[in-house]
């Protein structure tokens, strides 16, 4: 087998749980130039191709690298690849070691798109006051390292094509074979139960009664209050649900009961109603 024949082989096993040896036969494992990383899947060595030039075996080495899980993750890789929740493992460094399908599901990003990237520049996730969550050195990896409990959390995030979503996050940590520290993450889609609630709970806030001199400002909530404001800075739906991470159509049901909260029939009057009663 060529070196460039091995390559293409090994190229095609680029997902976590990926069996290289499918590849390939079932031969010695001692001239490998992968065994040098640890790799214990790769049950064939490349032969005389390696040993006929070094350039050729560090070329291999590369893909290798490239495809093969790390060696740590073993085992979790086939628990982890029946869960019906995303799941994604990271090491000490905080890049991803491991992928799995209904991750990618939940997501859209394949394997391919996240091992070896740090899990905070994949999901760049925010909280309910949009306050940022996914940075290097997070508060989930500082309570890592402390070995801390870790409460499960929800998190506003985007999907490969862009869309926003909301994931509910659990955190687990454990070690590998060889003693490295790994975190666990499970997650599941809860987009639809957040705006349900932000729904019931925006209908269920209280109007005020209007005053004999006039309408008084209504009490809005603190999501109305946020596309309200961006309505006086001149943004469009699709502006609001890009600025805010929302869907255009809960950014257009916010603008329905905020313009029902302060009686008015327009954009254009909601926005002088803000104005002229100062609520910014």
């Amino acid at each position: 087998m060529t070196p460039e024949t091995l390559s293409s082989e090994s190229a095609r096993f680029s997902s976590p749980s990926g069996h290289l040896a499918e590849a390939v036969g079932s031969q010695s494992t001692a001239a490998c130039p992968t065994a040098a990383f640890g790799c214990r899947r790769w049950t064939t060595c490349a032969g005389s191709a390696c040993r006929a030039s070094g350039d050729s075996a560090r070329s291999i080495s590369a893909v290798l690298r490239r495809a093969e899980p790390a060696p740590e993750t073993t085992g979790l890789d086939q628990a982890l690849a029946r869960a019906g929740d995303g799941a994604f493992v990271i090491g000490g460094d905080g890049r991803i070691l491991l992928w799995n399908r209904s991750a990618e599901r939940v997501l859209g990003y394949a394997a391919r798109d996240v091992l070896g990237r740090p899990c905070c520049e994949v999901f760049a996730g925010y909280d309910d006051d949009g306050n940022r969550l996914c940075y290097q050195g997070c508060h989930v990896a500082s309570l890592v390292r402390m070995d801390e409990p870790i409460q499960s959390f929800d998190m506003r995030t985007r999907t490969k094509p862009g869309r926003p979503v909301w994931i509910n996050v659990s955190v687990l940590r454990t070690t590998g074979e060889r003693g490295a520290p790994l975190t666990i993450h499970l997650f599941r889609d809860v987009t639809a139960t957040k705006e349900l609630l932000a729904l019931v709970h925006e209908r269920l806030s209280p109007r005020p009664a209007a005053s004999p001199g006039g309408a008084e400002p209504a009490a809005l909530s603190r999501r109305e209050l946020d596309v309200l404001r961006l309505m006086t800075d001149g943004l469009n739906t699709s502006a609001t649900a890009e600025r805010l991470h929302l869907s255009g159509a809960t950014v257009r049901n916010h603008v329905q009961n905020i313009l029902g909260k302060l009686g008015v029939h327009s954009r254009l009057e909601a926005v002088a109603f803000a104005a002229r009663h100062r609520l910014f």
